[in-house]
C-alpha cells in the first residue's frame, strides 16, 4: 500500500500562525483523537510549545467511542511527560467539557491573580472535535462544525470567561507523517480528505488491525467467523453481506469499504482503540528492525560491488 500524505498549502500559513500567536499563550489546549491519541498528536504542535516552554492540557476527545482500558493506559503514558496534563473527554457531554478551564488554570497558577486573563489556544490536527469543543465551551455556535477535515480556515479568539481567553485554530497536519501506520489510522478516522486517500486501501487497513485487536466485534456486526481473515477478506464479506454487488456480480468494494469506515468512524462496532502505548511500541520496533535490516542489505550490496 502506498504512504498516505496529505499537506495542503494552507497549513504552511497556519503552522507560522500558530508559531507567532503562542508567544502570547499561557497554555496550550491540544485535542487528540482517543481512538489513536499519538498518531492524531501533530509532532509540530509538541515541537512549538516547548520551544516556547508552554504547558499542554492534552485531550484525548472522543473517548465514548475509545476502548477504555485503552485509554486509561494513554492517560498514565501522558501524564507521565513534565508539562502535560491529559484528560479524556467527550467533546458532546457539556459536563466533562466545563472542567476543561479549572484544568488549564490549573497549569498556568500565575495567572490566577485576578489581573492578567488566563489565555489559552485551541489546537490539533483536522477532525478531531476541536469546533465541537468550541462551541460546547462558549456555550453558543461559534466554530463551523462538519465531517470533513479543515472545517475551520483561521484562527479566532473570544473570551471564554472572566479573566479567560480562547484562541481557535484550523486544523494542523505536519508535513510529512513519518509511520505509514499513522497515516492510514488517521485517514480511517477521518483526518485526511478523501481526495488523499483510497477508501479500499485504509479500509483494508483497519480490517488488518481490527481482526487482530477486536475479532469478536467484527464477527458480532457483520455475523462472520472473523478466524483466518484479512483486511482484504474481510472487504469481500462485508461487500457480499451488504449487497454491495455491481452488474454481472463484481462485488464493489469501494461501497463496502464506506460502510467499514462508516461503521468504524460513528461507533456501531462498538468501543475502539486503533494503538495503545504498547503496541505503539511495538510498531516502532519493529520499524527500527526493518530499517537496521534494509541498511545492512545496503551494505552488503555495496562490499559484493567492490
Amino acid at each position: 500500500m502506498p504512504t498516505v500524505q496529505w499537506f495542503p498549502g494552507h497549513m504552511n500559513s497556519a503552522r507560522r500562525k500558530l508559531a507567532e500567536t503562542l508567544a502570547a499563550i499561557d497554555v496550550v489546549i491540544e485535542v487528540t483523537d482517543a481512538r489513536l491519541p499519538e498518531a492524531s498528536s501533530n509532532p509540530m504542535i509538541d515541537e512549538l510549545r516547548r520551544f516556547r516552554n508552554r504547558p499542554c492540557l492534552k485531550l484525548l476527545n472522543k473517548a465514548d467511542l475509545a476502548d477504555p482500558d485503552a485509554t486509561r493506559a494513554w492517560m498514565a503514558f501522558y501524564n507521565a511527560r513534565p508539562g502535560v496534563r491529559a484528560v479524556a473527554i467527550s467533546a458532546r457531554k457539556p459536563g466533562e467539557v466545563a472542567r476543561i478551564p479549572a484544568l488549564a488554570r490549573q497549569l498556568a497558577p500565575h495567572r490566577d491573580d485576578g489581573v492578567k486573563p488566563l489565555r489559552m489556544i485551541l489546537a490539533g490536527i483536522p477532525n478531531v472535535g476541536k469546533s465541537t469543543l468550541m462551541n460546547a465551551l462558549l456555550k453558543r455556535r461559534v466554530a463551523k462544525v462538519g465531517d470533513e477535515p479543515a472545517v475551520t480556515k483561521g484562527q479566532q479568539t473570544l473570551d471564554l470567561g472572566p479573566g479567560m481567553t480562547l484562541t481557535d485554530t484550523p486544523g494542523l497536519m505536519w508535513p510529512k507523517i513519518e509511520h505509514d501506520a499513522d497515516g492510514f489510522m488517521l485517514a480511517a478516522s477521518h483526518a485526511i480528505g478523501r481526495n488523499a486517500v483510497i477508501d479500499e486501501e485504509v479500509a483494508a487497513r483497519l480490517g488488518d488491525i481490527l481482526l487482530v485487536r477486536y475479532p469478536a466485534l467484527l464477527a458480532a456486526r457483520y455475523r462472520i467467523d472473523a478466524a483466518g481473515l484479512d483486511g482484504e477478506a474481510l472487504l469481500e464479506i462485508i461487500a457480499r453481506h451488504r449487497g454491495c454487488v455491481q452488474k454481472g456480480g463484481v462485488l464493489d468494494l469501494e461501497k463496502a469499504a464506506n460502510v467499514f469506515l462508516t461503521d468504524y468512524r460513528s461507533g456501531v462496532l462498538g468501543r475502539i482503540s486503533l494503538e495503545t502505548p504498547e503496541s505503539r511500541e511495538n510498531m516502532l520496533a519493529a520499524e527500527m528492525a526493518a530499517s537496521m535490516t534494509r541498511m545492512a542489505d545496503a551494505t552488503a550490496d555495496e562490499e559484493i560491488q567492490e
